[in-house]
């Protein structure tokens, strides 16, 4: 029995019949179902038959993995692919059967041989972590990386990232940059050794959009459960609504700017439906300075001062989730009035935005200090006051002017 066979295998009650993989203890046995799925079996008391020998020759896979070359084609765009972590460019390592994520240009193209000839590929590794470890420092590492790219000449740039958090790196790439080119960012919420996994059409769409005319940061995923077309939504105005469906992002308060349609190959797969900064419109610039000490702050009914003044104590800046048109119970007041902070104010709901002179306690918020959020997301009013405190003299000003997208001129659901 070797790896590559393919087998049956009883235990405890249970039949698994697939290929063998390579397994990383002598204790269990890995089997590739037919299914996609791998599956790993304890040997104790497993029966095993061998079906048929050699129907899949893991060495020879090991040596396409590792014998790869990329041709630059002078007719086509460059696009920069950095990778974050996550599991869209995932592969199945044979020496243990489970899911990798060793990255390069080359090891995207094994994963998805669909992306080749759309466009010349460059590779480069920031951080290889799961999302919800990025930290504000990753974030700047990731935005001097993505300026050095374009300045290099990257036509545009494909940002892979674990779906948890990326709706607070795009927001924080879309305040610290101004781009002339598409950033485009996008995840995989299914692994790619899943038959449901949406890698692929995920990374060939944003391939699309980054040689689009959109000149903006863009998240890119499925736009809904087929796979028919991905979304793009302003990074700046994007959610993740779902914990596990493969279109988990939503627009919030409109419709996606735009969209990739995955059977039309070529610029006319890329469409938008509102406005949007254009190719080369903006100069190249980076702003990459943070105030790491902003907190945000949701408030629930009863909830306790203490918690406020904690969450205020040693902060630069502080953005409350609050409810409704943004208020928060009445004995908040005199504790926001006292800090020596700016305190912004956002919304719980997900439609809507805040307006603070509608009833007594939201005008007294107001003559406390607090800034209204219009209807930005809390998490980007988070992420836009951490850049802010950095780089306006007036963070008062800035916060209520729209810098990339985040503020809509109205509240008019489904724009």
């Amino acid at each position: 029995m070797n790896a590559g066979d393919r087998v049956r295998v009883d235990r405890a009650g249970q039949t698994y019949e697939g290929v063998l993989l390579p397994s990383s203890t002598p204790d269990h046995l890995v089997v590739k179902l037919d299914g996609g799925y791998n599956v790993g079996i304890d040997r104790t008391d497993a029966d095993v038959d061998v079906l048929e020998s050699d129907v899949y020759d893991v060495e020879s896979a090991q040596d396409e993995q590792s014998q790869s070359e990329i041709a630059f084609d002078d007719d086509l765009p460059t696009v920069s692919l950095i990778s974050t972590g996550g599991t869209i460019a995932s592969t199945v390592d044979y020496r243990t059967g489970a899911v990798t994520a060793q990255f390069d240009a080359e090891d995207v193209l094994r994963a998805v041989p669909d992306l080749a000839g759309m466009a010349n590929y460059r590779g480069r590794v920031v951080a290889n972590i799961l999302s919800e470890n990025m930290t504000p420092a990753v974030w700047q590492d990731l935005a001097q990386a993505i300026y050095e790219e374009i300045e290099a000449g990257a036509d545009g740039v494909v940002v892979m990232h674990g779906t948890d958090t990326m709706q607070f790196t795009a927001a924080a790439i879309a305040f610290m940059l101004d781009t002339p080119v598409p950033i485009v960012f996008t995840g995989s919420q299914r692994s790619a050794d899943r038959p449901s996994s949406d890698n692929v059409m995920n990374a060939v769409s944003s391939v699309e959009a980054a040689t689009s005319d959109c000149a903006e940061v863009l998240v890119c995923m499925h736009a809904d459960e087929s796979d028919d077309r991905c979304a793009l939504h302003r990074g700046t105005r994007v959610r993740k609504n779902h914990t596990s469906r493969r279109d988990a992002f939503e627009t919030v308060g409109a419709k996606p700017l735009g969209e990739v349609d995955y059977d039309v190959d070529g610029e006319n797969a890329v469409s938008f439906r509102r406005e949007y900064t254009e190719r080369g419109a903006n100069d190249l610039a980076l702003a990459s300075d943070l105030a790491t000490d902003v907190e945000l702050v949701k408030f629930t009914p009863g909830m306790d001062t203490t918690l406020l003044e904690a969450a205020a104590e040693g902060s630069d800046g502080l953005v409350i989730e609050g409810t409704g048109l943004g208020h928060v119970n009445t004995d908040w007041i005199s504790v926001i009035e006292d800090l020596e902070i700016p305190v912004v104010m956002t919304s719980q709901c997900l439609e809507g935005r805040v307006c603070d002179r509608v009833y007594d306690t939201g005008r007294d918020l107001l003559d406390a200090g607090v800034v209204e959020g219009e209807d930005m997301l809390p998490g980007t009013a988070k992420v836009k006051l951490m850049w802010a405190l950095e780089n306006s003299s007036d963070v008062e000003d800035t916060m209520a002017e729209s810098l990339a997208g985040e503020i809509q001129d109205r509240s008019t659901p489904w724009l």
